[in-house]
């Protein structure tokens, strides 16, 4: 469901029209991920999983610019890639999410296992327009991410990217690289981000992790 934002009574609207006056622009933030809570877990899907549990959780994640106007969708679903080691590319393709980790973790691994060895660049068709993108390149860790997305002054979703894993004194971390457009996401938001995730991943562990950071109209 897209729900429209009445601009007359939205907080954010001279801000948002302020950025989109000069033509829009994006945000790119790295972070370190500590993963170490994950331990034994598939990686890769579990992040999907995650990432996509901390969005839903935070409307400034689920503004698009559709042309049905601006708006908020009710949920999001992760869109991906897959390595292609046979051709040495990769594909784009998306998994719905669902609630239940067991039931996303058995549908990613039929997505990932019907696509791989093809040559397309999005193989898996019906992509939904309430998903949002996530890669990862697990060969080298990185400082430093952007990405140069085109007609980007009007995407508004956030785009992630994840690195390698790399361990030292029993922890685990990673990069991860999120983008966010600076009309409808700034670095309050991608904060409060960053701190749900971790509880997120707290919760996979059976810990628990206040939230203690200021994150206003949290689901």
């Amino acid at each position: 469901m897209f729900q429209p934002i009445d601009l007359a009574h939205w907080p954010q609207r001279a801000h948002y029209e302020a950025v989109m006056a000069e033509g829009g622009g994006s945000d790119a933030y790295t972070l370190s991920l500590d993963v170490t809570p994950l331990a034994g877990a598939a990686l890769y899907p579990t992040l999907l999983w995650l990432l996509t549990r901390a969005v839903n959780r935070l409307p400034s994640f689920r503004t698009a610019l559709t042309p049905a106007g601006l708006g908020i969708y009710d949920r999001m679903h992760p869109a991906y890639t897959i390595f292609q080691p046979a051709h040495q590319t990769f594909s784009a393709i998306w998994t719905p999410y669902r609630e239940d980790y067991g039931a996303f973790l058995e549908a990613y691994r039929r997505d990932v296992a019907a696509y791989t060895g093809q040559t397309a660049y999005a193989p898996k068709p019906g992509r939904p327009e309430n998903s949002f993108d996530i890669s990862m390149v697990p060969w080298f860790s990185f400082g430093g991410f952007s990405l140069m997305v085109p007609g980007g002054g009007d995407y508004l979703l956030p785009i992630f990217t994840l690195g390698k894993v790399t361990e030292q004194g029993g922890r685990r971390t990673l990069p991860l690289a999120v983008q966010v457009h600076r009309a409808v996401c700034g670095g309050q938001q991608v904060a409060c981000f960053l701190h749900l995730l971790e509880g997120e991943m707290a919760a996979w562990a059976g810990e628990k992790k206040a939230l203690d950071f200021p994150c206003p109209a949290v689901l």
